[in-house]
């Protein structure tokens, strides 16, 4: 059997972002329940762990597996590597590999623009506008995830004011630099500027929070989706208590969003209820007047399913 594979560039190629995002948009609209995502698995290997994420869905099913080495950037290799496993749900048959770190890399980014989308337009109607001039996007990050989010929020929203906020100042005139080349115009910023944004994406490995909460500013978006685990949070209990709140799936935050336990219990969360990105996509979701809204993601497998599917039927095999 010939199973054709997907290179990162033909993933990347087969997935530009505003088709991305529309397609995991319909897949929410139409048969996708995050609620019924399968938990990630995880199993050890050598020198580290695997890392399983299957899913289906009427036409496709498949799982991405990666390895996780924390030892490889030493040797000048990556940490997180894999690849992703697509199959036809009717007959189990494989129908194409594919580079699953590039995967990841576009349906994170995807996923957070599209949920920052529909919580903009979720604000209310009495609510006046925070500034008169262009929205303001202010990412912490300086590695693949804030990259790419750059480079979504750009699509998503051309006219928006970009700056990005890293620890190390050479990483940030790097990145700056890339996105220049590519005709972004994205300026360096530091944590206070969260003051100031209308939407807050942060994209980090930090396991601590990168900003008071206090200084978000009311009707401002802000978007955890750099981590996962309950040991790990980028934005700290106040805002979460000041905040909407909407999540990936109400089940995946439980068991995965430290960003959000801390600040209430898993059986407070229960009775909450926060609407996850099915009901904000339909429309079944609406925001309080002088709160901020908080979007806590933690990276699911019906999103990488959606993008292999996506890939598969468009991209150019080789």
């Amino acid at each position: 059997m010939n199973i054709p594979y997907f290179d990162s560039a033909a993933v990347r190629a087969a997935a530009p972002w505003t088709t991305a995002i529309e397609a995991l948009e319909q897949a929410l609209l139409n048969a996708v329940d995050p609620e019924d995502d399968s938990p990630r698995l995880f199993s050890p290997a050598p020198n580290g762990e695997f890392l399983l994420m299957p899913a289906t869905n009427r036409q496709y099913s498949g799982i991405k597996a990666l390895t996780m080495a924390p030892a490889n950037p030493a040797r000048g290799l990556e940490k997180i590597q894999g690849v992703y496993v697509l199959f036809d749900s009717d007959t189990s048959t494989p129908l194409a590999t594919m580079d699953g770190i590039e995967l990841t890399a576009i349906r994170t980014p995807a996923t957070t623009l599209l949920a920052i989308k529909h919580i903009l337009a979720a604000a209310p109607l009495t609510a006046a506008p925070r500034h008169t001039e262009t929205i303001r996007v202010l990412v912490f990050g300086t590695g693949v995830q804030a990259l790419n989010h750059l480079r979504a929020a750009h699509a998503v929203i051309p006219e928006a004011r970009l700056t990005v906020v890293g620890r190390r100042p050479k990483r940030v005139t790097s990145l700056i630099g890339q996105l220049a080349a590519e005709g972004l115009d994205v300026r360096p910023g530091a944590p206070d500027d969260v003051a100031e944004a209308d939407a807050v994406i942060c994209a980090t490995s930090s396991r601590t929070p990168l900003f008071r909460g206090s200084l978000v500013a009311p009707g401002a978006v802000v978007a955890a989706v750099g981590q996962h685990g309950l040991d790990a949070r980028e934005v700290d209990a106040e805002l979460v208590l000041r905040s909407d709140v909407v999540v990936e799936g109400r089940a995946s935050a439980l068991r995965e969003a430290g960003d959000l336990i801390p600040a209430r219990s898993a059986q407070e969360w229960e009775v909450i209820r926060p609407a996850n990105l099915r009901d904000l996509v339909k429309g079944e979701f609406g925001r309080a007047a002088g709160k901020p809204c908080l979007y806590a993601g933690v990276g699911m497998a019906w999103e990488d399913l959606v993008i292999a599917g996506l890939v598969y039927e468009g991209g150019t095999r080789p």
